[in-house]
């Protein structure tokens, strides 16, 4: 298996100098950040500040192991609300304090993956009108993360994240009800490049109580683009999942659910398929403990003919080591089973783990087995830090990998 690296010295001096800062900051000190911060009636100034060191040490052979020092700022002014009107315009960059890694641009194709390049960027710039009852119509280049972020989210996890140059609209007007309508005219991804795209979206989530939510969604994805031709689908599903504060059944137990099926086809200019997705969850919460059992299947049928998700948030999902982002073309049934416990006070330390099995879509190809673990520990509303660990043991696909992350976070 892969071999340990050690996080460099400029890691350990930087999440030194932000614990120190994020636990020594009085909750006067951080109420006056705030204060200055905003500004009229909604207007505010936004800073966020992200260091991350990630570690990739893939089997000997198949790329050398990366190491990457990065940090990335995002600085963002919000208009006040004037008539129902606001705005919001963010810059974002990252800079590279260790470029011992393949960024995706490029750079340095002998080193294993980490998809965080040097660029700075126009991140969001958008105008909303909230005059009408019930009703955000929201243009301009904007962050959109709609349910899990599976299929339309902002790839939070990146430094860089994704945006896009859309128009959605959100009406409440029927109680319970919320629907999303947009279009979505290109991807500013998180590699800081542009796909251009045709996109209708809608997303319509109903608020049944104490027993969950009952979501349905259509996804119309057209890449215009010769190159991101085969990425174009069409995608209907429905989706049943717990309420965001699950019904308790007894003082300190309550129970954890999900039932979602999605339907996938060609769309414009993508070659002939079909392929179908299953996303099943079962689980409970006793205590400060979560307990969950799932599994999420994906169908495919040969290149070009896989059920994927190009505008979704796919880190979150099927193993953190990042080998399956683009579906294989068998196919992946992920089986998984999730822990995760809060503690000390406010909750704000989280621990979880993760263990995947992963086959093709039968069941029968055995690909390989992960273990993810995760430290997150707040200080207050502003400060965070970060520990992660992923390790794929490879049988039938990719190959043995295993990747660290520690990162710190101060955003107001």
């Amino acid at each position: 298996m892969p071999q340990q690296q050690k996080p460099s010295r400029a890691l350990s001096v930087a999440l030194l100098t932000l614990v120190t800062a994020g636990s020594q900051v009085s909750a006067d000190t951080t109420q006056a950040i705030e204060d200055v911060l905003k500004f009229g009636n909604g207007g505010a100034v936004k800073i966020d500040t992200n260091y991350r060191y990630e570690n990739v040490d893939q089997d000997q052979g198949a790329a050398r192991t990366a190491n990457a020092n990065t940090l990335r700022t995002r600085l963002g002014l919000l208009s006040p609300v004037f008539h129902g009107l606001q705005g919001y315009v963010e810059y974002e960059g990252t800079h590279v304090l260790q470029a011992d890694y393949n960024n995706g641009r490029g750079n340095k194709p002998g080193y294993s993956a980490v998809a965080d390049p040097g660029y700075n960027e126009l991140n969001q710039m958008w105008l909303s009108y909230a005059g009408v009852p019930d009703t955000v119509i929201k243009g301009g280049r904007q962050r959109i993360k709609l349910d899990d972020d599976r299929f339309i989210g902002n790839v939070g996890w990146r430094q860089m994240e994704t945006t896009f140059d859309a128009v959605l609209i959100t009406n409440k007007s029927l109680k319970g009800l919320t629907v999303n309508v947009g279009y979505i005219g290109n991807v500013q991804t998180f590699t800081s490049t542009t796909e251009n795209i045709n996109a209708p979206i809608v997303n319509a989530n109903y608020n049944l109580g104490d027993y969950g939510n009952l979501i349905g969604y259509g996804y119309w994805l057209d890449y215009t683009e010769s190159e991101n031709y085969q990425k174009s689908s069409q995608t209907y599903g429905l989706r049943f999942i717990n309420s965001d504060k699950p019904k308790k059944i007894y003082d300190h137990y309550s129970l954890l659910y999900t039932a979602e099926w999605s339907y996938q086809q060609d769309y414009q200019h993508s070659s002939p398929y079909q392929a179908n997705r299953f996303n099943l969850m079962s689980g409970f919460t006793a205590y400060n403990f979560s307990f969950q059992g799932a599994m999420e299947q994906l169908n495919g049928s040969g290149p070009n003919r896989t059920f994927d998700t190009p505008l979704g948030t796919n880190h979150a999902f099927q193993g953190w080591a990042d080998l399956f982002l683009v579906t294989p073309n068998d196919g992946i049934r992920d089986v998984f089973g999730t822990v995760s416990a809060k503690f000390m006070d406010n909750d704000s330390l989280v621990l979880s783990g993760i263990y995947h099995d992963f086959t093709d879509d039968t069941g029968r190809v055995h690909y390989g087995k992960e273990w993810d673990f995760q430290a997150v520990k707040k200080f207050g509303k502003h400060y965070s830090l970060l520990a992660k660990y992923a390790n794929y043991d490879a049988d039938r696909f990719a190959t043995d990998t295993q990747k660290i992350w520690v990162q710190g976070n101060v955003n107001f």
